[in-house]
Order: C-alpha cells, then structure tokens, then sequence
C-alpha cells in the first residue's frame, strides 16, 4: 500500500493558481486525493500515492509557487486507499 501526505500550505497561496496546479501535477504523478483553499487564506492537500511521487509533487509544488509559500505543515500516514483520482474541493 501507499502513503498519505496531508499538507497545509501557508503564504500567499490563494488566488495564485495554486489548486488548479495541484490538480495537474496530482493526475500526472498518479497521485490521489483533494485539494481546497481553507478560509484563514491557506491552502490544504490530502493525497495518497507512492512515496516518491508524493515527493516529487511537494517539490513540483514548492518549484512553481516558491516565491508565494512562507510555510508548509506536512504530516506523512499509511493510505487508505479511500479516493479515487484528484479534485479541487470549493
């Protein structure tokens, strides 16, 4: 089975891309989960996929929107293999 990585994105993350962003990077990794703005303006991901591509989605992430993220909270977990594919949550 697969990891869970639940992410908050804190900084000027709103308004800039960044679900939309996640979205893409997600499906083309093969990554699982959701992503959705929270109202105290960060931004909240929780994905399941293998180890490595769940990395290199936080890298691909931290790469596009470096100069907008102040801070990142990540807490790793076994996946429950409970999603099935991507979206963006409003």
């Amino acid at each position: 089975m697969g990891r869970r990585l639940h992410l908050y994105y804190s900084g000027s993350v709103q308004g800039v891309g960044f679900r939309y962003t996640a979205e893409r990077a997600a499906t083309s990794l093969g990554i699982n989960g959701w992503v959705r703005n929270l109202p105290d303006g960060r931004v909240e991901v929780m994905c399941e996929g293998r180890e490595p591509d769940l990395k290199n989605f936080t890298e691909e992430l931290k790469g596009v929107f470096k100069e907008y993220i102040r801070d990142v909270e990540l807490r790793w977990s076994d996946a429950s293999g409970e999603f099935d594919g991507f979206d963006i949550q409003f």
